[in-house]
């Protein structure tokens, strides 16, 4: 069996992450979306939300688990047996910081292979930080985010909780 882990913040998972699940889901016998446990990052959601969000907007996509993780992604690799890491690029500057994670985790795990996937073309310029911010300042971000993260999106950002 084949399978691989996308892993991330997904905070909020975006129309861009989907389109990479569905699409990477089809070429694996499984794929793991990895919420990354990184409270570093001051995160809107909580890791438990961002799972429950996720398990939500993938339950129609057949293969697809959603587990969180903390530590470095090569050991969650080999605890789920998986030997692909998937990875979006929308830009240059995306492509520069994945490809020196890639080679980090290719030193520490050469077994590891990463496959950098591109979002649709109506996703490139779409990220979590940015869909936040536009949400938090009033702007309309339907067309960025499933419905049922848009509702929680605005309801965290209206309530401030």
């Amino acid at each position: 069996m084949k399978r691989a882990v996308y892993p991330g913040s997904f905070d909020p998972p975006t129309n861009g992450h989907l389109d990479i699940i569905r699409r990477s889901s089809r070429l694996f016998d499984g794929l793991i979306v990895a919420v990354l446990e990184n409270e570093g990052k001051a995160p809107l959601f909580s890791v438990a939300e961002r799972v429950e969000l996720l398990r939500t907007v993938t339950a129609d996509i057949p293969g697809v688990e959603i587990q969180s993780f903390s530590g470095l992604l090569v050991n969650f690799l080999s605890r789920t047996d998986s030997s692909v890491v998937i990875r979006g690029i929308r830009a240059i500057s995306d492509y520069e910081y994945e490809l020196q994670m890639a080679l980090m985790n290719r030193e520490l795990a050469p077994e590891a292979e990463t496959i950098f996937m591109l979002p649709a073309v109506e996703y490139t310029f779409v990220s979590s930080r940015l869909v936040k911010e536009v949400c938090r300042l009033g702007g309309d971000v339907s067309n960025l985010v499933p419905p049922s993260v848009l509702e929680r999106l605005r309801a965290r950002l209206q309530t401030g909780s």
